[in-house]
């Protein structure tokens, strides 16, 4: 069931959209605290409070809502420019084969577990398509900061994961934007997909280099404007400029989005950027989990069928993200750490069942089996990894030959950077509670 509109319940629109974002505000920071204080990233209070907010519970917020569905939009780039600010593109590299091959793995593998799944329960191709799309990333924020707080992120599977996680990122994206496409025009056309891989894959690759050579000097220039703020808006102005060449180019908004933070962590003005970004962040960010959490319908998910589903989805996104940490046999490391740090789903999970449901291709009830494999992964990692990580082994915390594989000293460090600090923005105007929150 849905809130009536502001027009057909006479209230004026205005004062109906301030309740709901005071709603939002209030309800996301005590649930997201909440959930921190339990020892769980604030997102999963941030979801909670939004599925209480919505049409199943209390019907505050509607999340169909056009200025509530923008305003969650433009969450998303946020959310995605910012994670691209705590992104080194040279970190990427540093971590070799490894992370690539656990990157990739566990792609493919949750992936094709979930389609199969989906098929298996009589779902048709484009649902089960989404469903095996949003097993596919992994939430380096939530394993950053649990492995953080274990000691383990400067071992040779901290950095593993690291990397995967963020090449998981990458590679979600660019499905997303493919499954997006697809369900758009509800067929299943594989030359049509290459297609759409590869635009999503070369405007990606050419927004990043071109961007790298454009932005340092560009940047420079706009340091000399003294007004307040100025850095930050064109840095946000940057990053919402390749979201809508992203779209034009046939691509998603957030790969946009996701390139330009990239280009901008190496130049020297990336600090007050990402003081401004996570500001804004604090207002957009909550929306858009906030939006996500009210669209579950709470009568469908307690349809058997539906949790039949999530259950079956749980199962493959945390077998086949294990999976994945065992394919590079050549690794010396814990493959079972490396495979239990890549289960929890953040975001980009949300973001593929968002568009299903908005879109048409899923209904209520898959989006929420979605949504329960997303929290229960979320939810299950920080306690699997803490009886992981303390298992006492043999193994051996280095990465065998080839050479290139062994990770080298800095870099990595600065995707999860304040991870296990105070909530307080540290001197390179970083904050821990929005690193956690991806």
């Amino acid at each position: 069931m849905l809130v009536p509109t502001p027009a057909a319940a006479g209230v004026d629109p205005i004062a109906s959209l301030l309740a709901a974002l005071v709603a939002i505000f209030v309800a996301t920071r005590i649930f997201g605290e909440l959930a921190q204080r339990l020892g769980q990233p604030a997102v999963l209070g941030e979801l909670i409070a939004g599925v209480l907010l919505g049409g199943s519970v209390l019907g505050i917020v509607n999340p169909s809502d056009p200025v509530l569905e923008a305003l969650a939009q433009i969450g998303v780039i946020v959310l995605l420019f910012e994670t691209g600010l705590h992104t080194e593109l040279r970190s990427l590299l540093v971590v070799g084969s490894v992370a690539t091959t656990v990157g990739l793995a566990g792609v493919i593998i949750p992936f094709a577990l979930g389609y199969a799944s989906g098929l298996a329960f009589g779902l048709g191709h484009i649902p089960a398509l989404v469903a095996g799309a949003a097993l596919c990333a992994t939430s380096v924020g939530i394993s950053a900061r649990v492995l953080s707080d274990l000691g383990r992120l400067e071992s040779a599977e901290g950095r593993v994961v690291l990397g995967a996680a963020v090449l998981d990122d990458i590679v979600g994206l660019v499905i997303l934007a493919v499954v997006a496409d697809v369900v758009s025009g509800a067929t299943v056309d594989y030359l049509h997909i290459a297609r759409t891989s590869l635009i999503a894959v070369l405007f990606f690759a050419g927004a990043v280099l071109i961007g790298m050579r454009v932005a340092p000097p560009a940047f420079g220039i706009i340091e000399r404007i003294k007004s307040a703020g100025a850095l930050g808006l064109f840095g946000l102005a940057f990053a919402f400029a390749l979201a809508i060449l992203a779209k034009l180019a046939g691509s998603a908004l957030i790969i946009g989005a996701f390139a330009a933070g990239l280009v901008l962590f190496g130049i020297p003005q990336r600090q007050e950027i990402e003081r401004s970004t996570t500001t804004i962040g604090h207002f957009f960010v909550p929306i858009f989990f906030a939006t996500v959490g009210a669209a579950v319908d709470l009568r469908a998910l307690a349809n058997p069928r539906s949790i039949a589903i999530g259950v079956a989805l749980i199962v493959c996104g945390v077998a086949g993200k294990i999976a994945a940490g065992y394919v590079p046999r050549w690794f010396r490391g814990r493959k079972l750490l490396v495979g239990a740090a890549m289960v929890p789903r953040g975001e980009v999970g949300l973001i593929f069942a968002q568009m299903g449901l908005s879109t048409g291709a899923i209904d209520a009830g898959l989006f929420g089996a979605i949504m329960l494999m997303v929290l229960t992964t979320t939810l299950v990692t920080p306690p699997l990894l803490n009886r992981v990580a303390r298992a006492k082994t043999t193994d051996v915390f280095r990465v065998a030959s080839p050479a290139e594989d062994r990770p080298g000293e800095g870099g990595i460090d600065d995707l999860v950077a304040g991870a296990s600090q105070s909530d307080t923005p540290d001197d390179e105007g970083r904050s821990t509670r929005a690193i956690r929150r991806r």
